[in-house]
């Protein structure tokens, strides 16, 4: 199979869909890759690295979309590249359609399969493609946050970790997954006094078991969200719905019960946001306010620190590009429920559920199971 790799166009995104390491593991599989110029720069690799791997080098984009059978990417394809997609390719990347009406049309019409790397999901409920950029969100999170907290930001002008005599900065970090656990240790290494909410007992029991002293797991109910809210100068939203739109916990009227200067870093962003008045972001414009409050909604935050989230995802994605690149997508995903269920949509039909019911196309809607018989 011939894998395609072209550079991101994304504004500010730095990373790359695929590391030399990877190009070599495709190429030592009996597989052809194709590198477009200069993709990996933003990360710190070079074309001669690629070319060592065992790429070809080209100068366009379109080359590589025209005859790639699989292109490999890290962000979904953006309006100047709809042109490019072709009926029967396989399309391997973070999607989020569950947040993008438009993309998922498109996509849909334009018969792509369309295997997103956010929704591949193991027998034991983990998401081993979303993690590790989960990771890298979590812990960017009560950073940015802190570095928007500052007066000269617009914040309320309170540093996170106090100091002797001054108390620290509380934080309410709303969802335990990976986001939220990650959250919530570093915004406790700085010193703060941590929430976290959680809907799920069991997980509120874990993370007390690993979390430190100062980081209290707390039942996510009404009450304690709205509490949590008064309380905390830093709000991080990090909920998930695998694949689905991401619920809107936050309303607008809660802002009213925040402290002025307070900043809310919303990680759920690519899945549409947790709360009402999130919208995405770029890293070239941050922030806005709402009501006295500093929304951070930047939708590709691990593209800020693009070296070690390049790294980190090229790990994850090798295992299944390369099942993919030797099966075939069909037989993938018969052979792997873990990429059946990263499948979206396939030959012009949705393929998961939670995309279907986001915009009111369960007529377009085929079981996964079906559509690769």
């Amino acid at each position: 199979m011939k894998i395609g790799c072209p550079k991101e166009v994304k504004e500010h995104e730095y990373r790359v869909g695929l590391i030399p390491a990877a190009v070599k593991a495709y190429v030592d599989a009996g597989h052809s890759v194709i590198v477009q110029k200069g993709a990996g720069a933003g990360s710190g690799i070079l074309d001669a690295e690629y070319a060592v791997a065992g790429a070809g080098i080209v100068d366009s984009a379109e080359e590589i979309w025209a005859s790639a059978d699989m292109i490999v990417k890290v962000k979904e394809p953006l309006p100047q590249e709809f042109r490019h997609l072709r009926r029967g390719q396989i399309v391997y990347t973070y999607f989020h359609f569950a947040a993008d009406e438009r993309l998922t049309r498109v996509c849909l019409e334009k018969g792509i399969s369309a295997v997103a790397y956010e929704t591949v999901q193991e027998s034991d409920g983990t998401l081993p493609l979303l993690k590790p950029m989960s990771e890298v969100a979590g812990r960017m999170a009560p950073l940015v946050a802190s570095y928007f907290l500052t007066k000269v930001q617009g914040g309320r002008g309170l540093l996170p970790t106090g100091v002797p005599g001054v108390a620290p900065a509380d934080v309410l970090v709303v969802g335990g997954g990976t986001v939220g656990s990650h959250a919530a240790q570093v915004a406790a290494g700085l010193g703060a006094k941590v929430t976290i909410l959680d809907i799920n007992a069991d997980r509120l029991e874990e993370l007390g078991k690993f979390l430190p002293a100062n980081v209290f797991p707390v039942f996510g109910d009404s009450f304690n969200l709205e509490k949590g809210l008064r309380e905390a100068v830093i709000v991080i939203g990090a909920v998930l719905i695998t694949g689905a739109r991401a619920p809107k916990l936050i309303k607008r009227e809660h802002l009213q019960i925040m402290k002025p200067g307070a900043v809310l870093v919303d990680v759920a962003i690519d899945q549409g946001g947790c709360a009402e008045t999130s919208r995405p972001t770029t890293h070239g414009d941050p922030v806005y306010v709402v009501d006295g409050i500093i929304h951070y909604c930047v939708a590709n935050m691990p593209g800020a620190y693009a070296r070690t989230s390049t790294f980190a995802l090229n790990n994850r994605t090798i295992r299944y590009g390369l099942q993919l690149a030797h099966d075939g997508v069909a037989a993938a995903c018969r052979n792997s429920p873990a990429i059946r269920k990263g499948l979206n949509l396939h030959a012009g039909r949705i393929t998961f559920k939670p995309v279907a019911e986001a915009f009111g196309l369960e007529e377009e809607y085929t079981p996964v199971e079906d559509v690769i018989a």
